[in-house]
C-alpha cells in the first residue's frame, strides 16, 4: 500500500438538518472520491479557522450563508493517497437555498435513508452518530 505524501489535509464539514433530514452533496467527477455522497464542506486554507473555512466553502459551493455551531465529531482517516482530518460541525442556514453552484447534486436525506447512499469511509463514525440520535425538535416516543 502506498503511503500518503505530505501532511494532513484538514477538512471542515457541515451537519445541516432541516425537517429531520441532512443536507448532502455528491462529489464531482474528477475529484478525490468522485461520485460519493458527503456532508458539504471543504479544505481548510492556511491561516483560516475551521469555522471560516466552512462558511467560505458553503458560500462558494452551495450559495448559502451559515451559522457554525458546535463541533460534533472529529476523525482522522488515511486514504491510499492522502491523510485527512475531518471536523464535523452542526450548522444552520441563515441565508440562501442550497444549490449545486459547481454542478454537484444536492439532496436532503433522512438518517434512515443514509444506507442508500455511498459515503467516503471517513464518514462512517459520524453516520453512526447521526442514525443513533434523536433529531432535535421531534417529539419523543417515550411520553
Amino acid at each position: 500500500m502506498r503511503r500518503p505524501a505530505g501532511g494532513v489535509v484538514e477538512v471542515a464539514a457541515a451537519l445541516i438538518a432541516r425537517d429531520g433530514r441532512y443536507l448532502l452533496t455528491q462529489r464531482r467527477q474528477g475529484t478525490h472520491l468522485a461520485g460519493l455522497w458527503e456532508f458539504p464542506g471543504g479544505k481548510r486554507q492556511g491561516g483560516e479557522s475551521l469555522e471560516a473555512c466552512l462558511r467560505r466553502e458553503l458560500r462558494e459551493e452551495l450559495g448559502i450563508e451559515v451559522a457554525v455551531h458546535e463541533q460534533m465529531h472529529e476523525v482522522e482517516h488515511v486514504y491510499p493517497t492522502r491523510k485527512v482530518q475531518l471536523h464535523f460541525f452542526r450548522c444552520a442556514i441563515t441565508a440562501g437555498d442550497p444549490r449545486g453552484v459547481e454542478g454537484q447534486e444536492v439532496r436532503w436525506v433522512g438518517p434512515a435513508e443514509f444506507g442508500a447512499y455511498a459515503f467516503p469511509p471517513a464518514d462512517a463514525a459520524v453516520l453512526r452518530l447521526l442514525t443513533g440520535e434523536q433529531v432535535p425538535g421531534t417529539p419523543s416516543d417515550s411520553g
